[in-house]
């Protein structure tokens, strides 16, 4: 492209307010044609969440400058392709994308105000006008999967693939399937009343005119919001745990409410504004001190349990009967297949390299309390072999043949459709 559009794109990233410019057409793809403020727009968003500056790195820039041209005009031919099969998806689904796309670019861009910046625009208006343009990325996504789901593999391909690229294989962690038991450490009833007391007196305080906003950064002890004056942003239901979540979406706007008991201490909570199953939320969260004589009881309790238990069926059993795991409680503890490396209870992934297979381990303990592990099986980790690793080979050798099948088949659609790139 010449060096008049990279100018273009440019200016139209780094003007923060009253974006002025004269817009056009980027391509022509049969009747439908790509805007350069649209081509600008997804170039924007794509310099964002790679950390690109193209006033530093220019040459990257007009890489994924034209690659994302490209990409857009491979959308318009599933576009038309996928219409003849009568492709669609809901509203909801749209809908569902695009939250998550805005919470990606707000969390990239530390917060709303920095996402608004850098869009060149308000949230609310990048939501109106992007909807269309999500709405045609995920039929043309769910057409190109349907034609990709065609494409499979036998067992001498992924045995040529392994002999191929053997040396350039990526390195395996290794990789543990796991079970475990949660014991909390719960704090005693003198420390939960004082923390519900001290709750109620910033309630009264905030109701007689004090800052919520000074309230929560002095005292809450959430650190990921309290520096936000104890904002959590816009949240969905089945996001955030349930005893917060029930009071928060049935208060009502405005209203503090009292102290909320969940499993990371007690919330007054504050709804601000309510769109269908997401709300602006804000809240206090204080939690309980926790006393040496509260973490020896629940190790003794762990402990205890434990020795009770000799077999993988005990186990699930004392799991189903004491966990504090709701998630994992009716599954055994089932953890799945966990990279101990990067596991988020990083105590539990530490464990899992010393503790026996096939026995309960002693308690381990965790920020959220005591766990009994039970460690099924171990994957070694290294470069994948066929004899330890065929699963990974398999799906490896699978993506690429569906890769390469689709860069033949998109080649040879392009031929079938008129495109002209504009200078």
């Amino acid at each position: 492209m010449k060096k008049s559009f990279f100018i273009f794109i440019v200016s139209f990233l780094v003007s923060q307010n009253n974006v002025q410019y004269i817009d056009g057409v980027a391509a022509i793809v049969e009747n439908h044609i790509i805007l350069k403020s649209d081509l600008a727009q997804m170039i924007n968003m794509a310099a964002i969440q790679q950390r690109i500056d193209p006033r530093t790195n220019p040459d990257l820039f007009v890489h994924l400058q034209n690659s994302i041209l490209q990409s857009m005009v491979d959308q318009k031919i599933l576009l038309e392709m996928a219409a003849l099969d009568s492709i669609s998806v809901s509203e909801k689904e749209v809908d569902s994308a695009l939250d998550q796309q805005i919470e990606m670019l707000v969390s990239q861009a530390g917060g709303e105000k920095g996402a608004e910046e850098m869009l060149g625009q308000p949230i609310k208006s990048f939501r109106r006008e992007f909807w269309f343009e999500m709405q045609d990325r995920l039929i043309s996504e769910k057409y190109q999967q349907q034609l990709m789901n065609t494409v499979n593999i036998n067992r001498t391909q992924v045995k040529d693939f392994y002999k191929t690229y053997r040396d350039s294989l990526p390195v395996l962690p290794m990789m543990a399937k796991i079970r475990h038991l949660l014991v909390p450490i719960m704090s005693n009833e003198d420390e939960k009343n004082k923390t519900i007391k001290t709750l109620l007196k910033l309630k009264s305080e905030i109701t007689n005119g004090a800052s919520f906003s000074e309230i929560a950064s002095k005292y809450s002890m959430d650190p990921g919001s309290k520096k936000n004056g104890g904002e959590l942003g816009w949240v969905k239901r089945g996001s955030v745990v349930k005893n917060f979540e029930t009071v928060a979406f049935t208060i009502e706007s405005g209203v503090i409410s009292d102290p909320v008991e969940t499993e990371f201490g007690y919330h007054i909570i504050e709804t601000l504004e309510k769109q269908g199953d997401k709300i602006k939320v804000r809240h206090v969260l204080i939690t309980p001190e926790i006393t040496d004589e509260d973490r020896k009881r629940a190790f003794n309790l762990a402990l205890s349990y434990k020795d009770s238990i000799s077999s993988l069926d005990d186990f699930k059993t004392f799991v189903k009967k004491h966990s504090f795991d709701k998630t994992t409680r009716e599954i055994g503890g089932d953890l799945g297949w966990i990279n101990p490396d990067d596991y988020p209870v990083v105590e539990v992934g530490q464990a899992v390299k010393y503790i026996d297979l096939n026995s309960c381990s002693p308690p381990i303990n965790s920020p959220i309390g005591y766990h009994l592990l039970w460690l099924e099986n171990v994957k070694k980790g290294g470069r994948p072999n066929p004899s330890d690793n065929w699963p990974e080979l398999e799906e490896m050798a699978l993506n690429k043949n569906k890769m390469d099948w689709y860069q033949g088949w998109i080649l040879n659609a392009r031929e079938n459709f008129h495109i002209e790139i504009k200078k």
